[in-house]
């Protein structure tokens, strides 16, 4: 035990000092903040700006790691949604505080008692972007129903797997035909996954329209690059309201002192998924503001349950009691960033149930060793943890690597990966352990149902194929009725289950912290991590 936190001491030394040579940087000096953690030149009183005086400017905003493909029935990540939803719209909303679904690209909706059918009224008014395949013509219900349908059955995170077929009433109206009753469709019909796009465009590009993507958003792709920027410019002939800036710039720098230092030398204007020493740096500088909601967020490690030593419940129990998940949390999160996980459920979510965090196994280092050696292992075993390239993951898997050496001898291998690659190796259950993130709704459907659903095995939720048709009956019952508390009820009972199966550890529901300059006004943050910059409500602005 000292020898692990003396090696988390040293590696926090390390990260610590490496933060501060890289952050030494001076904050640019021009501009201010009405706003902010202080008050600086240069910007205006927002309240006595004219109206004309908000237009102009492109907003430049950093994500944290590189998205691969911008299709939407391929996106896998925050990172592409991000994009997506400012390119194209949705046909109903979460309102922005996430209580209820709000309208849309469709006005008004109905059901039948059933709740098999879905009658929607769309709005006349709709255009897409101009594309090389059309010129910008109106949208009609014929876009509803192909690009919900090819989400039905071409989705890589299966988002409406519940849709049989959409039905064309006349040009503003559909109706969707649900295989059975499914209270959360009205929920996924907000993903980005399910936007609407135009069928010219994706059949003209082919595999290439992720790269070309065209909607009806605020905003239009104008140019994508991997690895470096996604460049998306005005779209004057958005329904809701014009935007106020010219365009919207998403860079994408995976170094997160990196990013620190380019927001205060304002090379970008926003610096998200924010955490470490960069927390501190944001938030000491009067020059900059620093904003943080609670996550509908998970931080856990799956272990393989189809094969290799972690398909025995005995080694996951002994790999969890091996670990001090508590001091990890605190190695990983020096600037409170996150609060100690135990569920798969964040605490946001109306199924969490707080009595089932007994339920996790706690740190019995002399417990772990007797297990594993019940288990055929006692001389230890070698494992290969795979995670994305945020220094979170890497943190983490450093930290556990630790724990399991000298607790089970276990050999960890880290490999890290960019999302893109990242996300399609856990999709294939390959890995023995994967570490990653899971942000959603508050809606445990989209929890549960696509992380432990024996229906998602192979979609990135479950790769690590948890099969247990007790669970699968529970969360299909879930869906059947509409009485959220009647929900809760069969939502906890599942994640009982899923608790006493040692399938992951849960270790951390992180916060959403962003770092600004003083010159952006009207963003408002989300628990969901959605980025708004435009809407019948909210139009971001730059005053400088």
């Amino acid at each position: 035990m000292k020898n692990i936190k003396r090696n988390i001491a040293l590696l926090l030394v390390l990260v610590f000092s490496l933060t501060l040579i890289a952050g030494c940087g001076d904050p640019d000096k021009k501009g201010g903040d009405t706003t902010g953690n202080g008050g600086s030149k240069g910007v205006k009183d927002p309240t006595t700006v004219a109206e004309e005086d908000k237009f102009g400017g492109v907003l430049k905003i950093a994500l944290s790691s590189t998205p691969k493909n911008l299709d939407p029935i391929l996106y896998t990540g925050v990172y592409e949604s991000n994009i997506i939803s400012n390119v194209c719209d949705t046909i109903v909303n979460y309102s922005q505080d996430l209580s209820e679904i709000v309208p849309n690209l469709a006005t008004e909706w109905t059901s039948n008692e059933a709740g098999t059918e879905y009658t929607f009224k769309l709005r006349n008014d709709v255009y897409f972007q101009k594309g090389k395949y059309q010129d910008g013509r109106q949208m009609t219900a014929e876009d509803i129903k192909y690009s919900l349908e090819r989400s039905a059955k071409e989705s890589s995170l299966n988002r409406l797997g519940m849709l049989e077929k959409i039905e064309v009433i006349n040009e503003f109206e559909v109706k969707a035909y649900l295989n059975e009753p499914n209270a959360a469709f009205l929920t996924a019909l907000t993903d980005a996954g399910n936007s609407i796009i135009p069928k010219e465009e994706v059949e003209g590009h082919g595999d290439k329209f992720g790269f070309n993507l065209a909607g009806t958003g605020p905003f239009a792709l104008e140019e994508f690059k991997i690895d470096q920027e996604a460049i998306l410019k005005r779209n004057d002939k958005y329904w809701a309201q014009k935007p106020y800036l010219d365009g919207i710039t998403f860079k994408f720098i995976t170094d997160r002192n990196q990013m620190t230092n380019a927001l205060r030398t304002r090379e970008i204007d926003i610096a998200t998924d924010l955490g470490g020493e960069s927390v501190k740096i944001v938030k000491d500088d009067k020059n900059l503001k620093l904003q943080e909601v609670p996550g509908l967020h998970v931080a856990y490690l799956y272990m393989n349950l189809m094969e290799g030593p972690t398909a025995d419940k005995k080694v996951r129990e002994a790999i969890i009691r091996a670990v001090d998940i508590d001091e990890m949390v605190k190695g990983i999160y020096q600037y409170d960033e996150a609060q100690r996980a135990y569920l798969a459920l964040p605490p946001g979510s109306w199924g969490y149930d707080e009595s089932l965090e007994d339920l996790v196994p706690s740190y019995d280092p002399e417990l772990a060793k007797k297990l594993l050696k019940e288990a055929g292992y006692e001389d230890g075993f070698s494992l290969n943890i795979y995670t994305s390239d945020a220094p979170a993951r890497v943190k983490m898997a450093t930290i556990l690597q630790g724990y399991l050496k000298e607790n089970l001898n276990i050999d960890l291998k880290i490999n890290t990966a960019e999302w893109g690659t990242f996300s399609e190796i856990a999709s294939k259950g390959k890995a023995d352990i994967y570490g990653m993130s899971w942000t959603w709704y508050p809606d445990p459907f989209f929890f549960l149902n696509k992380m432990f659903h024996s229906s998602e095995i192979g979609a990135l939720g479950n790769g690590q194929g948890f099969n247990n048709p007790e669970v699968d009956k529970l969360l299909d019952d879930a869906l059947k009725i509409t009485d959220q508390e009647e929900r809760a009820k069969l939502y906890k009972e599942a994640l009982k289950i899923i608790t006493e199966s040692y399938a992951r550890i849960d270790y951390s529901n992180e916060k959403v912290i962003y770092g600004f300059s003083p010159a952006v006004e009207g963003f408002q943050m989300r628990a969901d991590q959605k980025k708004i910059f435009v809407s019948e409500d909210i139009n971001v602005w730059l005053n400088d």
